[in-house]
């Protein structure tokens, strides 16, 4: 059986640690503040992105992985007659998948999975991924694997600021929140590759995601009961604790993962941002 690396980008949102236990390689996008490039998770954190937002008034910019690049982890990992399996954030939210698509023509042996999801949803996949390849599976039974649990991730979040998702044009309804931009703190749901709005909370932003989380897995029987992230951004410890609390009270989950966003999804969603993710049963 051939070697099978697992990559992904760097919008997967997994600890260093869950990274390097599974030998996963993170392929990093790249962030723009002002004339200044820099690599997600390796020079830039997301309170430096704050900071800029906040003394400049502009948002950062994120650029997709470039051809060459993932042709260059592609051909590394394929060169001694092994398999990659790439995971991407979702077509529709970047072009990362389509250079991937682009990189991998021509190569035997490499499989490029659109999540149709981003930050830990998809690094849910990239962790299935890595567990299945250590317990023998072949790279293509993987990916075919993967395309159908991809459909039962349960991904959303809940925001403190709208500034960052409504300037960034992203989020299908963010606009038509219009005058209420600044009181509303709405759940976001990815839905087929895209995001929505979903309910609308008001409140601290304890409450909010207290509610949020409530709103979510509370006498929700649909839950698979094995792993959950509990992915934010520069959210108050005390409140992350209360999250980890709320979510252990109301599913027997086996894992329940904190994780920090990185600096590309910190660059839409803006600071107090705070999601469950988790996979939903088979029909």
């Amino acid at each position: 059986m051939s070697k099978i690396k697992i990559t992904c980008d760097s919008t997967c949102d997994l600890t260093p640690e869950l990274y390097a236990r599974h030998d996963i390689e993170v392929v990093p996008l790249q962030i723009r503040l002002g004339e200044e490039l820099r690599t997600d998770g390796l020079d830039v954190t997301a309170d430096e992105l704050f900071d800029f937002a906040k003394r400049t008034g502009a948002l950062p910019q994120t650029c997709a992985v470039t051809v060459g690049d993932y042709e260059d982890v592609f051909r590394r990992h394929t060169a001694d007659g092994g398999s990659v399996i790439h995971i991407n954030i979702s077509n529709r939210l970047s072009a990362c998948h389509q250079n991937a698509c682009i990189a991998a023509e021509g190569m035997e042996n490499v499989y490029v999975i659109d999540s149709l999801n981003l930050s830990s949803g998809s690094g849910q996949l990239a962790l299935s991924a890595a567990e299945m390849a250590e317990a023998g599976m072949e790279a293509k039974d993987i990916a075919e694997k993967l395309t159908e649990m991809r459909d039962r991730l349960d991904v959303s979040f809940v925001l403190q600021t709208l500034e960052y998702l409504h300037k960034g044009g992203r989020c299908s309804g963010v606009a038509a929140l219009g005058a209420n931009l600044l009181r509303l703190r709405p759940e976001i749901i990815v839905h087929e590759g895209a995001m929505t709005v979903g309910r609308k909370y008001r409140g601290s932003a304890e409450k909010t995601v207290l509610d949020y989380i409530r709103g979510r897995l509370e006498g929700n029987e649909n839950v698979v009961p094995e792993r959950i992230m509990v992915t934010h951004t520069a959210m108050d410890p005390a409140i992350v604790q209360a999250a980890m609390d709320l979510v252990r009270s109301l599913h027997p989950f086996r894992e329940v993962i904190e994780t920090s966003a990185g600096s590309t999804i910190a660059s839409h969603c803006g600071p107090g941002c705070l999601g469950v993710l988790f996979f939903r049963k088979e029909k």
